[in-house]
Parts: structure tokens; sequence; C-alpha cells
């Protein structure tokens, strides 16, 4: 089984998470933030894997470490269920359309960590989401899955719209690199190791 528990606790804030890439329930997001509550839901459906997250984090002063931490923790446990990646795809892109927006994922669970943003988030804020945590949430997420992760919006006018696609594409972009493809033999590279 490919799973994960992650727990994270700062002085900011107090994390618990579990990752099973081989099931679909549960999906259970308690992060205090109801936006991004919704975001990582609607991650991990599309992601088709089971994902909790119980969060207490400082959000009177704002949202911002409750989200980047829950990327950090996030990505730890990806890396983790992931193992050895033996007969992963490696690999996944999709492209989500949100009404007017068409948002753009491809991402490589290389080992190495690198993230591209580019959207332009005119919103500043969405309930209690500071929509410039968007990027700080996928580079906290890339870095600590070691993954290569680009994100584009390539058009639209709803910043609601793009931040959803967004996270819907990563989703669809993870379930086809993480999807076990019995071709491959040991992992997906001339390397010998991800």
């Amino acid at each position: 089984m490919r799973h994960a528990t992650i727990v994270r606790n700062t002085y900011e804030t107090k994390i618990e998470l579990q990752l099973n890439l081989d099931q679909t329930e549960p999906v259970d997001i308690q992060t205090g933030v109801g936006f991004f509550d919704h975001m990582l839901t609607l991650f991990a459906r599309h992601a088709r894997i089971a994902l909790t997250v119980k969060a207490d984090g400082d959000l009177e002063v704002d949202s911002h470490h409750t989200v980047e931490d829950i990327g950090i923790a996030l990505g730890q446990a990806l890396k983790q269920a992931l193992g050895e990646k033996e007969q992963i795809n490696r690999y996944g892109t999709s492209f989500v359309p949100m009404d007017e927006t068409l948002g753009m994922v491809s991402l490589d669970l290389s080992g190495r960590s690198f993230l591209v943003f580019d959207a332009e988030l005119t919103n500043p804020k969405l309930g209690q989401f500071d929509t410039e945590l968007t990027q700080e949430f996928f580079q906290a997420f890339a870095f600590n899955a070691q993954m290569t992760l680009h994100e584009k919006v390539l058009y639209g006018t709803n910043t609601h719209h793009k931040v959803e696609s967004l996270f819907k594409a990563t989703g669809r972009a993870l379930r086809e690199a993480i999807t076990i493809n019995p071709e491959i033999k040991g992992v997906n590279s001339t390397k010998g190791v991800l």
C-alpha cells in the first residue's frame, strides 16, 4: 500500500495529514480556511486519492502559515508514499477548463524540486484565502515532494476559476504520474533511479 502519515507541529501550526495513493476514500479536509478546504478536496477527488487533513493554525494572523505548512506536509507524504517510484508513469499533464478559464499543469516526479508558476490572480482574496498563497502552496508541495511542477493559467478572468482550474489540473496530472504501469520495469528513468 502506498500511504503515509505526516504530523507537523510548529509554533504556528499543528497538522496531521494522511494520504493513500491507492484508495479514493476518505477525503476529509479541515484547515480552518474554507476556500482552501474546497481546493484540497477538489485536488484529492481529481487525483483519485484518499486524503485527510486536520490543521490548527494561527489564523488570527492570516492563513499563510497554515497553507504553506500543509503544502510541506502534503509534499512529504507524497514522497514517502511513492517509495522507490517503481513502475509509476512519472509524468502527468492536464488541461482543465473552468468556464472562461483554462488551466494547465504538467509535472514530473523526478526527484528534482522546481516550480514554474504563471498565473495572474487579480482578486487578492477569496474568502479567508489570500490568492497569492496559491503559489506558496504549490512551491511548498513541489519542493517537499521533490517534483518538477509547472502551473499555468492560459487565459481567464475569474480568479476563483483560475485557482480552481490549477488545483483540479494538479490532481489530474498527479493521478496520471502516480499510476502503476505494468509495462515499466523498475523506475521510469535511464538512470535507474528517481
